[in-house]
């Protein structure tokens, strides 16, 4: 006989009861406030053609690179979890032989965020009564499908439902835009917006560089052989951005490295050329965060740094599916150096705001949260990608409050592809910091009245205060 799937009330708060019933009080103020989602990677069509959402598999499954990371960790192909390839080579592509193989192994998400974002995703988003498992996959599949096929289950309906406020993509600085405001003029009034993010033209190694150079400059018009008129026409096209709705900008990077480099021009020429090496990207990416920084002071976007992921560590899956399939590590970085030419130049100014986020969480206390408890334009992005979990923001919190306090942090985001993932992940967040909040009232380091309005702000004020929303 299935096991129902359940989702204890209290779950993920500390065991100790009073802790328990501070961080149950403080959770009951937040759980209903609109979501803030200030940066993630939604495909935005689903919300524009608002039709019912596909099958378990490909809703589910073929996108979400926690998911299929774990279980080739366990020597499960991803081909025959229908990830398409590259090269064209055949995947699975039967979608319930695809869901059997999850539910056959969905015991290996047992405490990991995949698993918790899932079950609160299958039973309150998806319907499902029972527990995933490999005898009730088919079942779960069948109550998917029937949930999926109701008209509050539309993409449209689904985002009012989650109480979303304000949702913002990731988009290339020569994208048209087109389907924000093929959106708008829908006549929906929901708000979605932009973001920029430059990294295909500023990052020399970008796959299809050259090609993404010549886009830019179709996109601005703005001949962008020359450094200066690339410069000129990433300025234009934030401009452009900015006109949609655009509020932050947003750059991922090896390591937070920034420094002025003065033949900036001869580094673009190179590349240009065909002729950069990894030391020149590494000079003209620092320097462009420089100048990054520069224009958001100057047009009052938001600048976002995500630093400290080395991308595609597993070369035969690189081959096979290319980037983004779930092989990118973590790699320790030195912000105190990198980031002091960027914060000695701009950091004083608090009319810039930089938020960010590291994947290298012991440099939480040592170097991160000292940062920001000194320069105001800096503030912390949530923890991010691996420490997007429950012990991952518990130890973000502890090893950054007592330096930075919350008012040098963001609140959450939930940087994600997969859009019915959103209101569990923010759910297990808003959990997450009542039950710190709840350790320092019962510790008598703060006042309950205090953390009423900490958990308010961590929730909702301090996304929609950093990016100007």
């Amino acid at each position: 006989m299935s096991s129902p799937l359940t989702l204890h009330e209290d779950r993920y708060f500390d065991s100790d009861p009073e802790q328990r019933d501070i961080a149950r009080k403080l959770y009951q103020k937040v759980k209903n406030l609109p979501l803030i989602c200030p940066h993630g990677h939604v495909d935005l069509k689903i919300l524009l053609e608002n039709k019912p959402f596909p099958d378990p598999a490909e809703l589910l499954v073929i996108p979400d690179h926690y998911l299929y990371r774990m279980l080739y960790s366990q020597g499960i192909p991803i081909e025959s979890l229908g990830v398409p390839r590259i090269d064209g080579e055949a995947t699975e592509t039967d979608r319930r032989k695809i869901w059997q193989i999850v539910g056959e192994n969905f015991y290996l998400f047992r405490g990991t965020p995949t698993g918790m974002w899932l079950k609160q995703e299958l039973k309150d988003v998806l319907g499902v009564k029972v527990r995933l498992t490999g005898e009730t996959a088919m079942e779960v599949y069948d109550q998917i499908v029937a949930n999926l096929a109701k008209p509050d289950n539309l993409p449209r309906a689904m985002f009012d439902r989650f109480n979303i406020e304000v949702l913002s993509t990731a988009d290339w600085p020569a994208d048209d835009l087109s389907v924000h405001k093929k959106i708008r003029e829908s006549g929906w009034k929901a708000r979605v917006i932009p973001s920029f993010r430059p990294d295909n033209v500023i990052d020399f190694k970008f796959p299809r560089w050259k090609q993404n150079i010549d886009r830019l400059s179709e996109a601005s018009g703005i001949d962008c052989g020359s450094y200066s008129g690339f410069i000129r026409a990433l300025e234009k096209r934030r401009e452009f951005f900015k006109s949609r709705g655009c509020v932050a900008t947003d750059h991922g990077v090896l390591t937070a490295f920034t420094a002025k480099a003065q033949d900036a021009d001869k580094l673009y020429q190179k590349a240009q050329n065909g002729q950069a090496t990894n030391e020149d990207n590494y000079r003209f990416t620092g320097h462009m965060l420089m100048e990054m920084a520069r224009m958001s002071l100057e047009d009052g976007m938001t600048m976002q740094i995500h630093a400290g992921a080395l991308r595609d560590h597993n070369p035969l899956i690189y081959r096979k599916f290319g980037k983004d399939k779930g092989c990118d590590i973590p790699i320790a970085v030195d912000l105190v150096h990198d980031l002091k030419p960027l914060l000695n130049e701009y950091g004083n100014d608090p009319r810039l705001t930089v938020i960010l986020f590291t994947m290298d969480e012991s440099n939480y206390s040592r170097e991160a949260a000292p940062l920001a408890g000194h320069y105001p334009a800096l503030k912390l992005g949530p923890a991010w990608w691996f420490h997007d979990s429950r012990e991952g923001m518990l130890r973000f919190r502890r090893m950054t409050t007592e330096t930075a306090g919350i008012y040098n942090t963001v609140g959450f985001n939930d940087d994600t592809r997969a859009f019915p993932s959103i209101p569990s992940r923010h759910d297990l967040a808003r959990r997450v910091d009542s039950r710190y909040l709840a350790e320092l009232v019962a510790e008598h380091v703060i006042e309950m009245d205090e953390a009423e309005e900490m958990i308010g702000d961590l929730a909702y004020h301090l996304p929609k205060k950093n990016y100007h929303l």
